[in-house]
């Protein structure tokens, strides 16, 4: 017995959380019970969560019978079997459908102005209801999410009758239920509060889990000791902006801390992590050799992507000063498995060498008052063979300290890394340095 549908998620959570999941996995409720079941699992998972929005149709005159379902996107699916066993005619089937797909978009607009959905093409689609008894609109669900693009389809409740999986083995890869009693009369005997969910409860939950965002420190391992940094994460990143830092800065950086923030807010996670060593920080010619903050980002590149919660994200890094100069030797040796680069007031010219190699879309952020910085950013961009784009952000001094200019920054790098950055990139692996 479910005290309430918070308390069967939180114990739907607890069982899930020991579960191996995909890093890219989308945790979906059913409007509208569904939905505060499914909040639980999406915190416990640090996952996003969405709702899929469907609505079971039925046969005119024996409406408790699914002939099937209509979703989002006008997507419809039908059980062939009962359409030509109840002799139900084409017309009969479009107008039933007109009905529920109102509906749909009704809910969805509602919804959806609170977050926006989430892709599920290639992903893994986590459904979950407060409970199963007939099937018919958790199946349905499991159908629309395989048309929406789901790679694999998980369907998790917290009570079904017993051999409930059947009814699923054609259309879900795995189904898990905590409870499965012998005498299931109905969902709503399980709970002891099992009144209705309102619309506003779903928009709630859907706010509330959107402003999640997980923050850790991190320690990365090399041969000199150890790289210290704080990577965040927010519900559904899109990709992961590495930062490269420059000129003695560190990942404390105030100005980096500002943009990085920006970045999560438009949907990326961000790992600002120092490229020296705390013993080798006071070194100020170490700020200058490229070739071993280039062999520091590219390894700790590949320690991120092994991380699970960021190893499907496309990868993109933000270099500034010097550091932009590694951002660039790193983008040209790891070639693919680096989606975008942004330069926030960089020295491309430290790394001159390899700038034709860049595949990378490359964006050059300079101040139109950083005069000697600028020239070299318009030399570079002369060189290099990858789309670039050079943006002059007026009066901004090297370190964008004027009024607004770090706001102009932050927002086209934003931009730029949601519009180049992908998912599932290939990276190699390499020794520790």
């Amino acid at each position: 017995m479910f005290t309430d549908r918070v308390d069967a998620g939180r114990r739907l959570a607890q069982f899930l959380g020991t579960q191996e999941f995909d890093s890219d996995v989308v945790v979906l409720g059913l409007p509208r019970g569904g939905v505060p079941v499914a909040a639980e699992v999406a915190r416990q998972l640090g996952a996003p969560l969405d709702v899929i929005v469907v609505r079971k149709i039925g046969v005119p005159g024996h409406e408790e019978l699914a002939m099937g379902a209509v979703g989002e996107d006008r997507v419809r699916v039908l059980n062939h079997d009962v359409v030509r066993q109840a002799a139900i005619t084409d017309e009969q089937i479009e107008r039933v459908s007109a009905s529920e797909w109102r509906e749909v978009e009704r809910r969805a607009k509602e919804y959806r102005a609170v977050r926006a959905r989430e892709s599920l093409v290639d992903r893994t689609a986590l459904i979950v209801d407060d409970g199963v008894a007939t099937g018919a609109t958790a199946r349905a669900a499991c159908q629309v999410a395989t048309e929406h693009g789901a790679r694999r389809v998980v369907l998790a409740v917290p009570v079904a009758p017993v051999g409930w999986t059947k009814a699923f083995h054609d259309v879900a890869d795995r189904c898990v239920a905590l409870e499965t009693p012998s005498g299931f009369i109905a969902v709503g005997a399980h709970y002891r509060e099992f009144g209705a969910t309102a619309d506003d409860e779903v928009k709630r939950c859907l706010a509330e889990v959107a402003s999640t965002i997980t923050m850790r420190e991190v320690s990365i391992p090399v041969k000199q000791g150890h790289l210290a940094g704080v990577v965040s994460v927010p519900p559904g990143a899109r990709a992961l902006v590495v930062f490269a830092h420059g000129s003695g800065s560190s990942h404390r950086s105030v100005r980096n801390r500002f943009v990085a923030d920006r970045l999560v807010e438009a949907g990326l996670a961000t790992a600002l992590v120092d490229l020296l060593t705390e013993e080798e920080d006071g070194d100020r010619q170490l700020v200058f050799d490229i070739e071993l903050l280039t062999e520091r980002l590219i390894h700790l590149t590949e320690w991120l992507r092994q991380q699970p919660d960021l190893r499907s994200l496309g990868v993109g890094f933000f270099g500034a000063s010097t550091g932009a100069a590694a951002a660039l030797s790193a983008a040209a040796e790891l070639g693919s498995a680096v989606s975008a680069v942004v330069s926030r007031g960089g020295r491309p010219d430290l790394a001159d060498a390899v700038l034709p190699q860049v595949a990378a879309p490359t964006l050059l952020i300079v101040g139109g008052s950083d005069t000697t910085v600028l020239d070299l950013n318009r030399l570079a961009q002369a060189r290099m063979t990858c789309p670039t784009e050079l943006l002059v952000v007026p009066d901004a001094t090297h370190l964008f300290a004027e009024p607004g200019a770090l706001e102009v920054v932050a927002g086209a790098a934003g931009r730029w890394f949601v519009n180049h950055t992908s998912r599932n990139p290939s990276v190699a692996t390499s020794a520790e340095v």
